[in-house]
């Protein structure tokens, strides 16, 4: 009997199609995050996914097929085509961008960026010769959704985590190892020890934003090293809806090293997604600004099947704002 993906390659030796265009998007305005999500469990047609797996470079399809098992091999093929049909959503000086064209190249520390095609490529070179793309996207997943992030000229962290994730160890035990001298007594004062577990979780995802939004590796920035902060509003964590509804739950980060100093360059937005995932953002703050000024983050969530059909979410019961300034659009 043959698994998912020998099904997928068999169709794939006897017919070939073409990837169908999406509908173009306005590149994300300064302080604006796009953030699109599917959910793996809502793929089930074979001909859709073999037509994902041609989106793919040939290095991708044999990553993909290298995974063990077929969960593993669909979750790394959607993920792949979620970046590339994302990413090829936004006209750059109205030039139609073919997933399949994208290159993608990664930082001295490992993080994945955008390298366009040469056919658009001469649009954005500087007079050094270089040519930085002004798309920044990052991705995350779990078993069960799988997001990508994007935005214009601002580096990007994204953070999906399960609202029900288990923790195997003993929660205080886990933080010592891992979280700041504040983080762990914030957790230590919460007595339920399911909402300590809810806000271990929710601590997790914004700490793992911000280390991916610096794009430096975790062993560059360990999470030890940095406290998360909400202004305000810490003690009483993060689900007090009259902090979040005053704006007085702007996140920051401070370095544990030096109590004193906060880094101020990034906006938070923690939210619950699709009422069955935290999800954090954290983006560049917009250098135009001036410095200590902090407006919202402007956020739009959208669920998408690529090539079948794309829904907004923002604004509905799907996304639910816990902390952050968050501008839903």
């Amino acid at each position: 009997m043959f698994s998912f993906m020998q099904k997928m390659l068999r169709f794939q030796r006897s017919f070939s199609v073409s990837p169908c265009p999406t509908l173009p998007l306005q590149l994300p305005s300064p302080m604006e995050t796009h953030l699109w999500f599917v959910v793996p469990d809502e793929f089930k047609s074979v001909s859709l996914l073999n037509q994902y797996m041609e989106l793919l470079s040939p290095c991708e399809k044999e990553n993909v097929l290298s995974m063990r098992g077929e969960q593993l091999q669909k979750s790394a093929l959607l993920a792949r085509t979620l970046v590339r049909t994302t990413i090829a959503r936004y006209q750059i000086n109205n030039r139609v961008v073919d997933p399949r064209s994208l290159k993608f190249k990664r930082n001295v520390h490992g993080k994945p960026e955008v390298s366009f095609h040469l056919l658009i490529q001469k649009e954005w070179e500087s007079d050094g010769g270089q040519c930085p793309s002004p798309l920044h996207f990052n991705i995350s997943h779990t078993s069960s959704l799988i997001a990508c992030g994007v935005t214009l000229n601002s580096s990007i962290g994204i953070d999906i985590e399960e609202k029900q994730r288990k923790i195997k160890n003993n929660i205080l035990s886990f933080a010592r190892r891992y979280f700041s001298l504040h983080e762990v007594e914030h957790l230590s004062a919460i007595s339920d020890s399911e909402v300590q577990r809810q806000e271990f979780v929710k601590l997790w995802t914004l700490k793992e934003a911000y280390v991916k939004a610096l794009g430096r590796g975790f062993s560059a920035a360990p999470f030890k090293t940095f406290t998360i902060r909400i202004k305000n509003a810490f003690r009483r964590g993060f689900d007090h809806a009259d902090d979040i509804e005053s704006g007085a739950s702007e996140v920051v980060v401070e370095s544990s090293d030096h109590h004193e100093r906060f880094t101020n360059n990034w906006q938070f937005g923690l939210f619950e997604l699709a009422s069955s995932h935290y999800a954090a953002v954290c983006m560049e703050k917009d250098k135009t600004r001036d410095a200590g000024v902090s407006g919202p983050m402007r956020l739009t969530v959208r669920k998408t099947i690529p090539f079948v059909e794309d829904e907004c979410i923002s604004g509905t019961d799907a996304v639910v704002p816990l902390a952050g300034l968050i501008e839903q659009f």
